[in-house]
């Protein structure tokens, strides 16, 4: 099954039916997604953009309370007349370190702004994401940021041709269908150790090669939809383009 937004599992006509409620009553909505073994959690905002012409807000890593907090502070400082700017150090979120909020790629809200994008008919809407420091104060940007939260708040004003979270020459498994005769991939693996695997369908064991993540990335831009895959799991497809099925493989797919 499709691991995407659920939001606690409320149907979609009628969290919209409380998403615009809310705006209306609240000047916004925050939906929080629960994150995975493999994929952080996060928080957004709906209806700033609405009520305030002011961009959403996003936010990765946080506790679901903590979250929904730290977002209703900022829409605090957006109604009292606040204009929240990029790339600028803000004090007054947290209580003993800094934040910055950073413009999103539009490439990337498709992903991760799924209620909003529904209560807006599809129209297009700015959005910022908030990043919060390490316990040095330090963000994922500056030197000696620790490497324990580093995946923990993806950075979407950048790397929206390659969403992958691993190194970009990072070694995954394919086909030499793939490499050799150009055939599509139709399925992905995402294996309880790390490993990637991007495969045809058609292939045989001794069919296998290794490859730069990069490299087959780059060859197939819808493969960017599957990059959050959760550990464990897998995804298929017909052909390129078409929707991808997700489920969880069961220890005998694994073994």
């Amino acid at each position: 099954m499709d691991k995407r937004e659920t939001h606690k599992c409320v149907d979609k006509d009628e969290l919209l039916i409380q998403t615009a409620a809310n705006i209306e009553k609240f000047g916004l909505q925050v939906i929080m997604v629960g994150g995975t073994d493999y994929s952080p959690s996060f928080a957004y905002s709906i209806g700033l953009y609405k009520t305030y012409r002011h961009p959403e807000i996003i936010c990765f890593g946080l506790s679901d309370n903590l979250g929904h907090v730290i977002i209703n502070d900022v829409a605090e400082l957006i109604k009292s007349g606040e204009w929240i700017e990029s790339l600028k150090d803000y004090d007054n979120i947290f209580r003993d370190s800094r934040a910055a909020f950073l413009r999103v790629d539009e490439r990337n809200v498709d992903h991760y702004f799924r209620t909003a994008i529904n209560f807006y008919g599809g129209a297009e809407f700015p959005a910022l994401q908030l990043v919060w420091t390490d316990r040095n104060d330090r963000f994922p940007w500056e030197e000696n940021f620790e490497e324990t939260f580093l995946y923990d708040q993806p950075l979407l004003d950048r790397n929206a041709d390659f969403k992958f979270r691993e190194e970009k020459n990072l070694a995954v498994f394919t086909t030499r269908q793939w490499l050799e005769l150009k055939e599509a991939v139709l399925r992905v693996v995402h294996d309880t150790d790390g490993d990637w695997q991007f495969l045809t369908g058609d292939q045989t064991p001794e069919d296998i090669r290794l490859v730069a993540l990069e490299e087959i990335v780059t060859s197939d831009k819808t493969l960017n939809e599957i990059f959050d895959l959760d550990y464990g799991h897998s995804a298929e497809r017909a052909f390129p383009g078409d929707e991808w099925v997700w489920s969880k493989m069961d220890d005998a797919e694994q073994g």
